[in-house]
């Protein structure tokens, strides 16, 4: 059986709890004083603060001398290959790699400087870079894309091209995209994967070009008069190259005009004028001389009947 006594032992006393929370506070509240005391007692503050000063100057330091060391290199690099004869689109392409890679170098021993891990830093970037590179997969296509465009060289910085259905100039091959300006002056930036990935034609490859122009005549006209004419036109033009020779065939007999084939030599740069001028030079000739430039019609008969008897 209890007694009094012990339910007096054993039962809460709101008062003592009350006391002993308030004597827990200020506990905590000394030690947490006594912990700030401790940080910010001048003995401990000043060569914590001292230490990580020199530390920030010194990684800071690193850091921009190591980018004028970049810099300075990878100008020197891309002055090396000009000297060389290297195309002027490589050695753009690779001094930027160059310079990327050492300020990759740089800011690492800054951050060595600094005393962060790098060790662990580099096993975290390489986790952060699996993570991103499978997020930006089609930029590291791109990436792909533009070391073989450089490497193999398919056209280079000035050329005229038609690639992923865009035609114009080459202006520069970056590493992720192909930036062209087209002939109105329009200014296209173009994926390197999408370029690399489909058939590319190089209008600039090659010093000349070949122009292929079908001409009608009437069937009632003369042929050999109509090639004369023609012929006479394409000599008095000094654009026209001698070597290879121009060509002048019959090409078919068409539903409603005899087709000559012209085919004549030109500089590539003077492509596109010669063959408007050629164009013009021949239709006048041709009407000059009383030959026509027939096009298609129809002739339409109508034959009527009448019936002899109603």
């Amino acid at each position: 059986m209890c007694r009094v006594s012990d339910y007096s032992t054993i039962s809460p006393n709101p008062e003592a709890e009350g006391g002993r929370d308030h004597n827990d506070e200020e506990i905590g509240l000394e030690n947490l004083t006594s912990i700030l005391g401790e940080w910010l007692d001048p003995g401990v503050i000043g060569p914590l603060a001292m230490a990580w000063t020199g530390r920030i100057v010194a990684a800071l330091l690193v850091f921009i001398v190591g980018r004028w060391i970049a810099r300075s290199v990878t100008k020197w690099i891309r002055s090396g290959m000009d000297r060389a004869g290297i195309d002027a689109t490589l050695s753009r392409f690779l001094g930027n790699l160059v310079y990327i890679l050492l300020i990759a170098l740089v800011i690492l021993t800054a951050l060595s400087t600094l005393g962060i891990n790098t060790t662990n830093f580099l096993a975290i970037v390489g986790a952060a870079g699996l993570a991103v590179g499978l997020a930006l997969k089609d930029s590291l296509s791109n990436f792909a894309a533009g070391v073989m465009l450089v490497f193999f060289r398919p056209f280079k910085a000035g050329d005229f091209i038609d690639a992923a259905g865009i035609s114009g100039s080459v202006e520069s091959i970056r590493i992720f995209s192909t930036v062209l300006k087209t002939p109105d002056n329009r200014v296209i930036t173009v994926p390197n994967a999408l370029i690399y990935g489909a058939t590319i034609t190089n209008f600039s490859a090659e010093t000349t070009r070949r122009i292929d122009l079908l001409i009608g005549i009437s069937y009632n006209d003369d042929i050999g008069r109509a090639k004369a004419l023609i012929q006479g036109v394409i000599s008095q033009d000094t654009r026209i190259l001698k070597e290879p020779p121009s060509q002048l065939l019959l090409m078919e007999l068409g539903a409603s005009s005899v087709d000559i084939a012209v085919r004549v030599w030109v500089a590539t740069g003077d492509y596109w004028q010669v063959r408007s001028d050629l164009l013009e030079q021949i239709k006048l000739a041709l009407e000059g001389a009383g030959l026509s430039i027939p096009y298609p019609q129809q002739d339409l008969h109508i034959v009527s009947s009448v019936s002899g008897g109603m």
